[in-house]
């Protein structure tokens, strides 16, 4: 009798014991990577998993291609709070296929999002602007910077990605046939600055753009519909290769960000690995994030303080009361 119960009380000893490291948070680093966003993410998560959740997160510096392949190969950092897995998809793929690597939830519930866009105004203005059959027909009031007979649309710089694919697609709605010219600006600044000044002066404009951006937190654009619904092969395999020689017209499909993580994280701090599942941001916060930070020239740590404080309907989401409380009184 005294055996079984010697045994039974071994067994529940060491369920309880399980449950305890279960509910535990150990020690692991977190990438911080060299873009706003990413960074801001990485001082949210590590101030929540530390204050709210008793963590030990470390930050360590971080970028998408070496941070990625040290996590395959080193298995360090044990996490990248903003992949954009697009960007090297055969890696991760292989990483996740051979359980090296994890995908937790996305960074941004909407995805990356990409457009052709007009301002809000000009919308107030002309209703039927929204698609791009309504562009055409008001092709005359994007006035060209240089030509009077030309109606602009302001491309992707030279040299990025985003070139290929706004010029396949401006060649795929054959907007040079009803007048317009692809204008390069040149570099990003320059193509932000052309919005700004349009916005201003309320002018029209009308070009290639992208989320979450701090432009976009500022200035109220409204993404044009191609009308013809997202062609994820045809983008792949035709708009996004400079080669591609009959572009189809499709609109831009939503680009997956998620977290990612080692498998080696996922299965030893289960806690943690689940606040990452639940955690994440739509575009319209993050542009507006990214609006007050280029305002306040703010750098990661005064703008998570700024998060906290301005978007607890956002934060809270993701945790539970009690930790939520921890968070605040650490705040």
């Amino acid at each position: 009798m005294k055996s079984s119960l010697t045994i039974v009380a071994a067994t529940l000893l060491s369920t309880l014991s399980l449950s305890v490291q279960a509910d535990e948070c150990g020690e692991f680093t977190i990438a911080d990577m060299n873009w706003n966003t990413a960074s801001f993410m990485a001082y949210v998560d590590q101030f929540i998993l530390n204050e709210g959740m008793d963590c030990s997160a470390e930050l360590i510096p971080g970028d998408t291609v070496p941070t990625g392949t040290s996590m395959i190969e080193k298995g360090q950092p044990d996490v990248a709070p903003e992949m954009w897995t697009n960007g090297i998809k055969a890696a991760i793929d292989k990483g996740v296929a051979d359980k090296r690597l994890r995908l937790a939830g996305k960074s941004f519930l909407d995805g990356g999002e990409e457009g052709f866009w007009v301002p809000d105004y000009l919308v107030e203005q002309y209703p039927e602007i929204t698609t791009i059959e309504g562009v055409i027909q008001h092709a005359k009031v994007f006035q060209h910077p240089e030509d009077d007979e030309k109606s602009a649309f302001y491309g992707c710089p030279a040299g990025w990605t985003c070139q290929i694919t706004s010029g396949h697609l401006f060649d795929a709605l054959k907007l040079d046939d009803h007048g317009f010219e692809m204008i390069d600006p040149g570099s990003g600044a320059a193509l932000a600055a052309t919005i700004a000044k349009a916005y201003e002066r309320e002018r029209p404009w009308i070009g290639y753009y992208w989320a979450p951006t701090s432009v976009l937190g500022k200035y109220n654009m409204v993404k044009v519909d191609f009308g013809s619904g997202t062609d994820v092969d045809e983008f792949r395999n035709c708009t996004t290769q400079p080669e591609c020689a009959s572009p189809k017209v499709t609109m831009y499909p939503s680009a997956p960000v998620y977290t990612l993580t080692t498998e080696a994280f996922a299965q030893n701090e289960p806690v943690a690995f689940q606040y990452f599942e639940s955690r994440g941001y739509t575009n319209q916060t993050m542009n507006e994030l990214l609006a007050w930070i280029e305002d306040n020239q703010a750098d990661s740590e005064e703008a998570m303080y700024y998060f906290f404080e301005n978007y607890p309907h956002v934060w809270k989401e993701w945790v539970n009361a009690d930790i939520a409380v921890k968070v605040e009184d650490a705040l």
